[in-house]
């Protein structure tokens, strides 16, 4: 856009008008968080300015005291706050003030409720910020220069928060920012000096930059600093409270709630660095865009250097909030520098480390807490033992799932150590079944010589748990085995008469086997008889070395070209239905049968037929025929 461009009115995008709508009701409750997040937006400009003055600093223009100012007038009923930070151009204050130029604008609206509690929520977890004056402020006007543009390029952007704003080019002098609320008839309450100073104190007490006011009192001239003005992380933990710790998170996190817990660590010796690092207790909107990586900012000697530093955390610990303050570093580092950096190996693998410890301390001391912290980030996490076999061992002890032991629950609570200390005498693997949803591994047929039994199997719904049980092979010396693939082996659960009956077995259903085959051999790569069943006529396994039909499904449903590999069927030649076929001398209704049979064990496992139309007329063929 280009300077000439004096002035003009711009609608807001559809989205900003349905959040500023959302967020005037639903936080009205919590409407003294507007300062804080102008705060917030003032220290990241101030943050952004140091960053960019390391390569130029001209940008200071003369000015390099940064610091945020916070001015109210009773007669006019505005407050205002100013900063000296990096300021915006004009195409800046569109992008940043007139759209929602974040992933994860669609999800969010469309999981809004209408609820306005839970709605409060979600309009947290996603961010407020600038938008959140409108909370108390019926017009807003801002003035900004970005620092290195001539004085003549200054924009003032005006809105009273309905449906459109207006932009003009104006003369500023200074660079940074200047934003004036003009409050709503009942927002007095902010309009004193006291009020404004607990809400800084609250919220704003670990900026790093002075936020100042004018001294209050009739003898009393010049202003004065409200905050502390350190960086919180540099102090002693033992000097921080919780309060602190939480409001610090949100002003790193950008979010509304508190944090799930952290951990502040201070290396010393060799290397020298600090970090302080969060868990969110809820997933950012963006969680699965692994593109979007905005977790951990770096800082070098308490300057701040870069947000989203995706070279401090792996992105199985994308959900990671927080920073990184190195001793070590240069201030002129870049990413391209980060990305081959010893200094950088040794932090990243250091949070890594102290991320886990955190997790597993939280496990074995707050069940409860990590459960809930397994609900929302349990997934990301199983990416771990994928990207890092660094750390399968420490993974593999956090990992959580569902279990025949807990009554068939959905909920995923069940531990592998939990698993092997229950394994019976005898058992020497670990069981687990694979499926598109809970229902489906619950209900599949491959458990009931288990369930028979009474052994453990592990119920995984979840797309990952294919590629997960793909890279984490054993546990604790005993190997994981699906009981979807491959000869079922019980071990020495199986007794010597079990397996002498299933030998004979194979040898009395010998020509079925083969009729079947006959049948079935563009559809299957072997028929057999099987000891896995007990109340069901058949069902479907891969071979050993053939990829998993689930992962076949989850592949071919992506779009991805996979060659599929014919399973294998096992048949139960106790059920009624296999006795039925066994005997059945006219062809035509033994092919249907046998195709009846097939088509029945790949819907139990949550198959897709090719063609049903064909399955019913079959199936009712038969129908009428018992009838008969």
């Amino acid at each position: 856009m280009s300077v000439e461009a004096k002035q003009e009115t711009l609608g807001f995008q559809t989205e900003v008008k349905q959040l500023l709508n959302l967020m005037i009701h639903s936080l009205y409750s919590n409407k003294e968080i507007f300062l804080r997040e102008l705060i917030s937006n003032a220290s990241d400009a101030a943050d952004k300015l140091r960053f960019e003055a390391l390569k130029d600093d001209s940008l200071y223009e003369d000015d390099s005291e940064l610091k945020i100012r916070v001015e109210f007038d009773e007669k006019q009923k505005t407050i205002t706050v100013i900063d000296n930070g990096v300021g915006m151009s004009r195409d800046e204050v569109v992008e940043h003030l007139g759209t929602i130029a974040k992933s994860g604008t669609k999800q969010f609206f469309e999981s809004l409720t209408g609820d306005e509690t839970k709605d409060s929520q979600l309009i947290g977890q996603f961010g407020v910020g600038f938008y959140s004056c409108f909370i108390v402020a019926d017009k807003v006007e801002v003035t900004t220069r970005r620092a290195g543009l001539p004085r003549a390029e200054g924009v003032r952007w005006s809105s009273d928060g309905q449906s459109d704003y207006t932009i003009e080019t104006v003369d500023r002098p200074k660079r940074g920012t200047k934003i004036v609320l003009q409050l709503k008839d009942d927002m007095d309450e902010f309009l004193n000096a006291y009020r404004l100073h607990g809400i800084i104190t609250k919220y704003s007490d670990h900026i790093t930059l002075p936020i100042m006011m004018d001294k209050q009192g009739e003898d009393e001239t010049g202003e004065e600093t409200v905050n502390k003005a350190t960086a919180l992380w540099t102090r002693n933990k033992k000097d921080i409270s919780d309060e602190e710790y939480n409001e610090f998170y949100k002003h790193v996190g950008h979010d509304f709630q508190d944090p799930m817990t952290h951990v502040h660590t201070k290396v010393e010796g060799k290397l020298e660095y600090t970090s302080l690092l969060y868990i969110p207790s809820k997933a950012p909107f963006d969680l699965w865009d692994r593109e979007q990586r905005h977790g951990v900012k770096l800082y070098v000697r308490r300057v701040f250097i870069m947000d989203d530093a995706e070279q401090l955390i792996p992105s199985w610990l994308r959900f990671v909030r927080g920073i990184v303050d190195s001793d070590d570093l240069p201030l002129n580092v870049s990413r391209e520098i980060l990305q081959h950096n010893k200094v950088i190996d040794s932090i990243r693998s250091g949070c890594t480390k102290r991320v886990l410890g955190l997790l597993k301390d939280m496990a074995e001391k707050d069940v409860e807490k990590y459960a809930e912290f397994w609900q929302v980030f349990g997934k990301v996490l199983k990416e771990g033992v994928i990207e890092s076999s660094d750390h399968k061992d420490d993974l593999s002890k956090l990992f959580r799932f569902a279990s025949t032991h807990e009554d068939g629950k959905e909920d995923q609570t069940v531990s592998l150590e939990d698993y092997v200390a229950r394994m019976q005498e005898g058992q020497k693997a670990i069981y687990f079944v694979t499926a598109d949803s809970h229902a489906t591994a619950k209900n599949s047929p491959h458990l009931e010589i288990f369930n028979k039994k009474g052994i453990e199997v592990l119920l995984l719904s979840d797309p990952i748990d294919e590629w997960v049980t793909s890279h984490l092979t054993e546990f604790d010396g005993k190997p994981l085995q699906s009981v979807n693939k491959g000869a079922l082996d019980l071990g020495d659960i199986q007794d010597e008469e079990e397996k002498k009956q299933e030998e004979q077995k194979n040898k009395d259903f010998s020509k079925l086997i083969e009729r079947v085959k006959k049948v079935l051999d563009e559809e299957v790569k072997e028929v057999r008889i099987t000891s896995r069943l007990t109340n069901s006529p058949a069902c479907l396994v891969s071979d050993e070395n053939d990829m998993g039909r689930h992962l076949e499904q989850i592949l071919q449903a992506s779009g991805q070209a996979i060659p599929g590999s014919k399973p294998i069927l096992e048949i139960n030649p106790d059920h009624p239905i296999v006795k039925k076929i066994d005997v059945e001398s006219d062809e035509d209704l033994f092919k249907d049968w046998s195709h009846i049979l097939f088509d029945q064990a790949l819907l139990s496992e949550g198959g897709q037929l090719k063609d049903p139309a064909s399955f019913v007329h079959k199936l009712n063929a038969l129908i009428v025929s018992l009838a008969d």
